[in-house]
């Protein structure tokens, strides 16, 4: 339930709308708690502040923050679109999260708020000369607050939208989706033994793909009944109506459609996918990146051969995992849950890339060395796929390649003749 609400709060707090919304209700408290101060012995000895000249600082504020706002959202806006148009779209949920480019959104709206507010509040006699001072004190504080972050945002917006932050900004999503499936790839439950010969198959309730599965309900329901759960499918699988998403095992009668609906409240499903809990969304979200530059409209192979870094980081987050290896909880011993094939993985890494710039040397180089140092990891599926996609991008270049020599270059690199 935990983990439901903090993804809950997560796709709320990725909307553009919500950190101003926050900052506006805190600015009009702000604005308010002011008068807090009044009746207090502040009136006694705080300085007289002439209310027209902190109603000159509220003017200003109110007259450029509201234009700031506006710039602000249309930098943004074209820096999305930006993005989108030279990345991939799929990286628009990445940019859009951008905190810095947020929290200055928030600190432009907010200060607008807050000056409105303010100037009603003192045009109507709310405040009395402690709450003046304060309020005096308040704007102040704000003032340096939106200069800082109009700096620091001039900055960040600059950047915000072009390719290589684009790419950054992706891996690190990607990193941390990698990271978590790695450390834990069963969700704390067991892994998958093969279909129940008895098993009840419960089919999908909707055509989308999977965005997340709630196995600690899929573990209370199971004690509950007495049952035993076996998941068909992952986060990030596109699933139809009549597609198996769980098949119930149980040594007596239960009642199934009752079962159905708690199983299907428990699988999460949406019109796309989500980069936190698919790990192989970011894999694929980067290879986009790197066939479309690829492409003959395009033709940047340096933007391909900088995704095989990225991509050369992630596979090497197993080897950090091995060396520093922690045995997973088992939390739900009655939910059976499937693992990634690693062939997967690579498919979606590198299986593009290897079609795309089958006839590019440069790039044919990088991802055989990409695949020799993967195979230095000490897990034997990690070689397995290494050694397989090493032969299979020699093979497309063999096909793609018309000068012999390239040709020789490539192989003697290839990992099938090391």
């Amino acid at each position: 339930m935990k983990k439901k609400i903090f993804i809950v709060v997560n796709r709320i707090r990725e909307q553009l709308w919500f950190r101003p919304f926050v900052f506006s209700l805190i600015s009009v408290a702000v604005a308010l708690a002011a008068h807090m101060a009044d009746g207090t012995n502040l009136n006694d000895i705080v300085p007289i502040i002439k209310i027209e000249s902190i109603k000159g600082l509220l003017d200003i504020l109110s007259a450029s923050m509201l234009v700031i706002s506006i710039f602000a959202v249309a930098s943004m806006v074209s820096a999305f679109s930006a993005a989108s148009s030279t990345a991939t779209p799929r990286s628009f949920k990445v940019v859009v999260r951008d905190d810095v480019s947020q929290y200055a959104l928030s600190t432009f709206i907010g200060a607008f708020i807050f000056s409105i507010v303010a100037t009603v509040a003192i045009d109507n006699g709310y405040f009395e000369e402690a709450g003046i001072f304060i309020l005096f004190l308040i704007t102040l504080v704000l003032f340096t607050l939106v200069i800082l972050t109009f700096l620091r945002w001039v900055d960040r917006i600059s950047r915000l939208g072009r390719l290589e932050n684009t790419i950054v900004q992706i891996e690190d999503i990607a990193m941390k989706s990698f990271s978590c499936y790695i450390k834990n790839p069963l969700l704390n439950a067991l892994p998958t033994t093969g279909k129940f010969p008895s098993g009840k198959p419960v089919c999908s309730e909707a055509v989308g793909y999977i965005q997340h599965i709630d196995v600690e309900t899929l573990q209370d329901l199971a004690l509950e009944l007495d049952l035993k759960i076996q998941l068909n499918c992952l986060p990030g699988k596109f699933v139809h109506k009549n597609f198996v998403t769980a098949f119930i095992h149980s040594s007596q009668e239960v009642d199934m459609d009752m079962v159905t609906q708690k199983v299907h409240a428990s699988i999460h499903i949406g019109q796309t996918r989500l980069y936190d809990e698919d790990p192989r969304f970011g894999l694929i979200a980067l290879t986009e990146i790197a066939s479309r530059a690829l492409s003959p409209g395009i033709n940047d192979p340096g933007t391909a051969i900088q995704i095989l870094g990225s991509h050369e980081r992630l596979f090497f987050l197993w080897q950090d995992e091995l060396e520093n290896k922690t045995e997973n909880e088992l939390l739900y011993n009655r939910v059976e849950v499937l693992q990634i094939r690693m062939q997967d993985f690579f498919e979606d890494a590198f299986r593009p890339i290897s079609r795309d710039g089958a006839d590019n040397l440069e790039v044919m180089l990088r991802l055989q060395k990409t695949l020799s140092a993967l195979a230095t990891i000490n897990h034997p599926e990690i070689k397995a796929a290494a050694i397989e996609f090493s032969k299979d991008a020699f093979d497309r270049a063999s096909l793609a390649m018309d000068y012999k020599k390239d040709l020789i270059t490539l192989e003697r690199e290839c990992l099938f003749n090391k």
